[in-house]
């Protein structure tokens, strides 16, 4: 083999860490989709570790879309070798993996079960990535839990109990991966009297995920200690998440002071943005809406206006 040939070679071969980078796919679930369902088979240097090619992880891009089209994992190795661009059966027609983890994950909150909860948290997250897990399990258990309190089924205290296990994940998460140096800086907190964090907390997982670096201040933050806490951070920018209508005067005159004194973009996201777009676009800030994908595409889009 001559040196060329073997230099091509060399450069198809990516180790699992950039397998991981690149796709937003975790080690553990790579391991997963290997070992209990076949979906990967890459090669192994003479120590074990494993090598992945171009096509592997075009085979991993196939699986996240089969994924987000609402196909269990356990169906996606059909899929793949039947090679359909769509599921074959209608949701109603298949058993959507979901609506037991849902169900499960409601009955440990009402149960206030955490070692429950955290056993299927760690489960689901072993088998899919976090902005799946996020949309199909954690968004739709928190609506679920608001529609419990609205039918005086539940109570404060299950949303109480869900957010703090939820702020443990994220610090976990930041604990374990906030050590990169690199990638934009955003601070992140509610608008000021909004308790509800939950919201942003699946945001910030969701951000942290794909590659921003946090600052995370929670709930029920004054906006006139956000710029300069922004500069001390040397954040990037300031992302706001409230779910309530803000009053007259934080939009006419508190967010603009911010905006003015930031020297950053302020990004609001949450049902405030959507109830007040034109109030938060002529304050000089960018609404970002409820979705969680989209908000983040929205906010990098912005970035690179600025560059």
């Amino acid at each position: 083999m001559n040196t060329t040939a073997a230099k091509t070679i060399a450069q198809e071969n990516y180790p699992m860490r950039t397998v991981s980078a690149i796709t937003g796919v975790n080690p553990v679930t790579l391991r997963a989709w290997e070992r209990r369902y076949g979906l990967i088979k890459p090669a192994r240097t003479p120590k074990g570790h494993r090598l992945y090619t171009d096509k592997d992880i075009e085979l991993v891009t196939r699986i996240l879309r089969l994924l987000d089209r609402g196909i269990s994992i356990s169906q996606v190795s059909n899929s793949l070798r039947a090679d359909i661009s769509k599921p074959a059966e209608t949701p109603q027609q298949t058993t959507d993996p979901w609506i037991t983890y849902r169900g499960r994950a409601i009955d440990a909150i009402v149960r206030f079960d955490e070692n429950h909860l955290d056993n299927l948290y760690n489960q689901v997250l072993a088998l899919y990535p976090i902005n799946i897990v996020t949309e199909q399990l954690l968004i739709p258990v928190l609506i679920d839990l608001g529609e419990r309190w609205m039918n005086t089924d539940g109570s404060i205290a299950e949303e109480h109990f869900f957010g703090a296990f939820m702020r443990n994940k994220l610090g976990a998460r930041f604990h374990h991966r906030n050590k990169r140096t690199t990638g934009t800086k955003l601070l992140v907190c509610c608008l000021p009297d909004e308790h509800h964090e939950i919201g942003v907390m699946l945001f910030s997982l969701a951000a942290h995920d794909h590659g921003f670096r946090l600052v995370y201040l929670g709930p029920n933050m004054p906006l006139g200690e956000l710029a300069q806490t922004a500069r001390h951070a040397d954040c990037d920018g300031i992302v706001l998440s409230g779910s309530l209508t803000p009053s007259e005067k934080l939009l006419a005159s508190d967010l603009p002071v911010l905006v003015k004194q930031a020297e950053c973009p302020i990004f609001i996201g949450g049902q405030s943005s959507v109830r007040c777009s034109q109030a938060i676009e002529s304050a000089g800030a960018l609404p970002v809406g409820t979705d969680i994908r989209a908000s983040i595409k929205r906010i990098e889009n912005a970035f690179l206006q600025l560059q």
